[in-house]
């Protein structure tokens, strides 16, 4: 049945595609204006323009059936983790990308859910994920056995999606051959930056309504400086909290007091001028994409987080990065910057955030398809051909 998918005429014809996929978007046209993308927030608007364009006419995606729910072919659509459930429940309904034929496919999709995997598998208090990282390398070496599909580019071309804390490890072996779409980007953990992709952390409240509270106050009503709130995990928000609770000007806090909604949280991140995406024992948070729903200039406070979307987003544009040594510094830093700056960094955070969206039926230049594009573009450009 898959014996053909070894001969030379078909996989020249899928590496024909991504060379060529390649060229164009090197040599794209150059756009300095465009009715549905705003330049500033863009490394290069040309480049993200003609890629996508040829994603959308090209990208065929082969998705492996095998594997027994809930671990695999399921998902969790509400919380912190629920960006693995959403872009794989939105890639297993795709007609546009989604191939039954592997002979056609630029890439294999593994659609495993790492946070099903740990409240499946894992023994409460055994601190262990031994049996977790054992269950993903018997999987994979699975579908190499099974499949000729792994070995056409020792497993370059597959790809995950997976949010959990402890996916990068759950993800080694022969899956680091894989583009790993990982919320925990963190350069000190294994990831690696040019094959790997940065999975935006999501917190959605309600499946039927993820965009529920999205905007804020305009500039002229945002009466603080900046905000945080959360748990005083890892180092650097105890830092912050010691050196910044007494601020007047800033409203550093612990843990606020649970009410419906988060309302209290939500309207602090619309009333503030900044917000503080500070990390906690991993890198990632989902302040960070909070933040941009709330019209809140973020601040980046995670050394060695890679930002999602890095490859064709320009950050600098749209939010501030302190080191967290110079947590001392911050307010400094924040009132070092210029109304004018200001004010543009906040019209990028309006222009950006619809990349952050989740739609049930997605749409053009979403976060389904932002991540997908990532997925694309870092397989045309390690093809290695």
């Amino acid at each position: 049945m898959y014996a053909d998918l070894t001969t030379s005429r078909l996989l020249s014809r899928v590496d024909q595609q991504l060379l060529e996929a390649k060229s164009q978007i090197e040599n794209a046209i150059i756009v300095n204006n465009d009715s549905d993308l705003y330049a500033p927030i863009y490394r290069n608007i040309s480049m993200f323009k003609r890629s996508y364009e040829i994603m959308e006419q090209t990208l065929k995606v082969y998705i492996y059936k095998d594997g027994e729910k809930p671990i695999f072919h399921d998902y969790i659509l509400e919380g912190i983790y629920s960006s693995e459930g959403w872009f794989l429940k939105l890639m297993e309904s795709n007609k546009q990308f989604v191939t039954q034929d592997p002979n056609e496919a630029h890439l294999f999709y593994i659609p495993f859910s790492s946070r099903l995997l740990e409240l499946t598998l894992y023994v409460p208090h055994s601190h262990s994920r031994d049996n977790l990282i054992q269950f993903m390398k018997n999987h994979t070496e699975m579908l190499m056995t099974k499949y000729p599909f792994w070995n056409r580019t020792n497993g370059s071309d597959h790809f995950l999606a997976a949010c959990h804390d402890w996916a990068p490890a759950e993800t080694r072996g022969r899956l680091l051959n894989t583009i790993r779409a990982l919320c925990n980007a963190d350069i000190q953990t294994g990831f690696h930056i040019g094959k790997d992709v940065s999975l935006p952390t999501t917190y959605v409240q309600s499946a039927k309504n993820p965009l529920k509270n999205v905007g804020g106050e305009p500039p002229s009503n945002r009466t603080t400086l900046a905000f945080f709130a959360g748990h005083m995990h890892g180092q650097v928000r105890p830092a912050l909290l010691a050196h910044w609770a007494n601020d007047t000007d800033m409203k550093i806090l612990t843990r606020m007091p649970h009410v419906k909604g988060n309302q209290n949280y939500i309207n602090q991140m619309k009333t503030s001028k900044f917000c503080i995406c500070a990390r906690g024992f991993a890198v990632h948070s989902p302040r960070v994409v909070e933040s941009l729903f709330y019209n809140c200039v973020p601040v980046i406070i995670s050394d060695n987080y890679v930002l999602p979307f890095f490859d064709v987003l320009n950050w600098g544009s749209f939010a501030v990065f302190i080191p967290e040594q110079d947590i001392p510094k911050l307010k400094s830093i924040l009132l070092s910057i210029s109304k004018e700056k200001y004010l543009e960094m906040y019209e990028s955070v309006k222009k950006v955030r619809e990349h952050f969206f989740w739609h049930s039926e997605p749409v053009k230049y979403d976060l389904f398809h932002m991540i997908l594009h990532s997925i694309w573009y870092t397989r045309v450009f390690t093809s290695g051909f």
